[in-house]
């Protein structure tokens, strides 16, 4: 049994993050991360083309800044070289291969026992803390939705964390379900390299550039009024793009920073998906009645055949499978009960680190807050 007095299980931005600010206050810490690597959602399964959403300024880990000659836009490599130094900034030493199966808070030692498996050497490792932070991810797993006769689909399916490259699919005909970000980069990616292609959108979306959330962003931090950006943003898009309902496309009636505010829903960031949306080159479909066979039937009566069908239909906490007594913190989907900023403390010493879908500037705010919260709790106690 291994006593330590705070206990971060996983090691990606979120909880390198956490770690990074104890550090900074001198509070002693033990890291336990399932995979054999740091930021294993960003190396294993994100596609090639991926660049970070937001400008760099918003992107930064609490107390690092990134190399002055990184680009605006940051590339999924240039983004996990920058998590690695890090890493080594920070003498992070994560236990890696190491999977949490259950914990739960013992009422009598007023301390987290967590059970855990050594997934190299075959141990069950049992950890005793004062203090769990809980920063497993918003993306744990990707969620595939049940459709009549998927089952039955001689192609191949995938869920958008294992697409990485139209490379797979030269010859093929691909139907990418889901119009959020990686759904409508990966139609991009497939498209402009001549792959045939078709896209679900089965919600209202906004369609924004880069600069104008970068935009956005700013003008919200000079304490502009949040509607008052959304309707710049939409004005400008609107001249940007044009009216895409033709096209299938439908605005929700919030706006694209409210709405992130209130759902977690990001606006699409266009990388050149509506050209060829416009174009013809990428057909848009309404959601999936059934399947049978290969041949795909949509709920406004089309019937199409594929080869693939990539889901990017989102992800999900995989929190309570494993957390135990953290109904004082987390709702049945093992998200924050409370809403930003106050969303990240729990009863009994528990917290969480990136689960508000506020993406990595929401990670920053976390972060700090939860290592000052604990830091204020341990000048106060006696010892451990």
């Amino acid at each position: 049994m291994e006593k330590v007095l705070v206990l971060i299980v996983g090691a990606g931005p979120s909880d390198l993050a956490v770690a990074a600010c104890l550090s900074e206050l001198s509070i002693p810490y033990c890291i336990i991360e399932r995979e054999d690597c740091s930021a294993s959602l960003w190396r294993k399964r994100t596609y090639d083309r991926l660049k970070l959403h937001l400008a760099k300024e918003f992107c930064e880990l609490p107390h690092m800044s990134y190399p002055s000659d990184t680009p605006t836009s940051i590339p999924k490599e240039q983004f996990v070289r920058y998590v690695d130094a890090y890493v080594d900034h920070f003498n992070i030493f994560p236990k890696y291969s190491t999977s949490v199966e259950s914990c739960k808070y013992d009422e009598v030692s007023n301390c987290w026992d967590v059970m855990a498996h050594d997934k190299v050497t075959g141990l069950e490792i049992e950890y005793t803390t004062r203090f769990l932070v809980v920063a497993t991810g918003e993306n744990s797993e990707g969620i595939i939705p049940e459709i009549p006769g998927l089952h039955d689909f001689p192609g191949e399916v995938i869920h958008s964390s294992s697409y990485k490259s139209w490379n797979n699919y030269v010859g093929k005909g691909v139907l990418v379900v889901g119009c959020g970000n990686s759904g409508m980069e990966i139609a991009y990616d497939l498209a402009s390299h001549g792959v045939e292609t078709s896209v679900v959108i089965r919600s209202p979306l906004h369609v924004m550039t880069k600069g104008l959330i970068n935009l956005g962003m700013k003008l919200f931090n000079w304490r502009l009024p949040l509607k008052f950006v959304d309707f710049i943003l939409v004005t400008f898009a609107n001249i940007r793009f044009g009216d895409l309902s033709k096209y299938g496309i439908v605005r929700p009636n919030m706006g694209p920073l409210l709405l992130k505010a209130k759902t977690g829903r990001s606006a699409v960031i266009d990388v050149g998906t509506i050209e060829l949306i416009k174009k013809g080159f990428i057909k848009v479909l309404c959601p999936i009645s059934r399947i049978r066979g290969n041949s795909v039937e949509f709920g406004d009566a089309k019937e199409c055949s594929y080869d693939s069908i990539v889901f990017a239909t989102g992800h999900k906490s995989t929190a309570n499978t494993w957390l135990k007594n953290g109904e004082s913190m987390l709702n049945n989907n093992g998200m924050p009960k409370r809403e930003f900023p106050n969303h990240w403390k729990g009863e009994n010493g528990l917290y969480c680190v990136g689960l508000a879908m506020k993406g990595l500037a929401g990670i920053s705010h976390d972060a700090k807050s939860v290592a000052a919260d604990i830091k204020s709790i341990v000048d106060s106690m006696g010892p451990f």
